[in-house]
């Protein structure tokens, strides 16, 4: 059967569907048990979480599902420069984000403390917590690290935007590749070169990653139904991970009015930029993303804009929130992620060549 491969076997999955994992508070424990329990895996991104709140969550997600999901981590948590601020500093960034505060009725926040999320008390909470698999992205984590993960028999999932990086990967000995394009929603996980300078389009990058490397291969970045699907296992991928087609489903923890507009949108409608995070990621073009011509490192861009982003979420403000969506939102028409898994599985082999299925 085509979907019984190097993945599934490894993951203990049923298909090769892998829900992207979503930061900043857009992952649910609803949506991860949903995508494990229809037989593909659920993923959730725990970046932003404290060790003792990982530790909680994958307690939560066990009492919904018995399948396996991933837990999902940055290694890379700040960039050079986003340390902190001085006073002058501060006092310039609030004048440039004062308006929108002002239009959102929002109290500016105070000086950067605290700001830097300690990756490695995460790993340990990870490593405790012991999901089926331990995902992450910008980077790759320690020698000691993936040993440990072996040796609790979690495999590991890194994510790749160039061959370059997937080769690091599988020198490292990570378990599987992950190779994204810039079609995809959320942020460009680049770790050699700058983001700007690793823009392989999906199509490219998944056959290229194919042969440089033999390790188990996913691919992910525009693909949004079975046709994609399809189109990514013909090139070489053993398995896809799909991040706003999972986002828009009621079961994700992002608001109604940013599922609408996922629905509503066209490919044209979203830009890469770094306005949000510091970071290059993927949104709806809005007029922060069209007006914000600097950005502060990763992650004080994201201290300045957090409170602006939560709350245009709530206010409905689409002009300063944050609406992460990938190119291949306009293809989407499920909206609850066991349909979504149901469709794909019925109709991808109907795209396969005969030798695939």
């Amino acid at each position: 059967m085509w979907q019984e491969n190097r993945v599934t076997k490894a993951l203990g999955i049923q298909f090769p569907i892998i829900q992207g994992p979503f930061g900043g508070g857009f992952s649910s424990v609803p949506l991860v048990a949903a995508v494990s329990n229809a037989g593909g895996l659920g993923s959730f991104g725990a970046h932003n979480l404290t060790p003792d709140e990982i530790l909680a969550t994958a307690a939560e997600i066990r009492k919904h599902t018995d399948k396996p999901f991933a837990l999902n981590l940055w290694v890379s948590v700040v960039d050079a420069g986003g340390e902190g601020l001085d006073a002058e500093a501060y006092r310039s960034a609030l004048d440039y984000f004062a308006p929108h505060y002002e239009a959102l009725g929002l109290t500016p926040p105070g000086m950067p403390e605290n700001h830097i999320e300690n990756y490695e008390a995460q790993v340990e909470a990870v490593i405790e917590a012991s999901p089926a698999v331990f995902s992450f992205v910008f980077g790759i984590p320690s020698a000691d690290v993936l040993r440990r993960c072996r040796e609790a028999g979690i495999k590991t999932l890194g994510a790749v935007t160039t061959v370059d990086e997937a080769r690091a990967m599988e020198a490292a000995g990570v378990d599987i590749v992950l190779a994204t394009g810039p079609e995809a929603g959320g942020h460009r996980p680049s770790f050699i070169k700058r983001a700007e300078e690793s823009l392989v389009g999906t199509l490219a990058l998944v056959p290229a990653v194919r042969d440089a490397i033999s390790l188990p291969l996913v691919a992910a970045g525009g693909i949004a139904d079975a046709r994609g699907v399809a189109a990514a296992m013909t090139l070489g991928a053993d398995a896809v991970q799909m991040g706003t087609a999972f986002l828009a489903c009621q079961e994700s923890n992002t608001t109604d009015a940013h599922r609408q507009w996922i629905f509503e949108s066209k490919a044209e409608d979203t830009t890469l930029s770094r306005a949000f995070t510091g970071r290059l990621a993927r949104f709806r073009r809005n007029r922060f993303t069209k007006e914000t011509d600097k950005a502060l490192p990763f992650p004080l861009q994201a201290w300045f804009t957090g409170p602006m982003k939560k709350a245009a979420l709530q206010q409905g403000n689409a002009d300063l929130a944050s609406l992460y969506a990938g190119q291949g939102a306009p293809l989407l028409t499920h909206k609850h992620a066991q349909d979504l898994v149901a469709s794909l599985m019925r109709d991808v082999p109907t795209y396969l060549p005969n030798s695939n299925r």
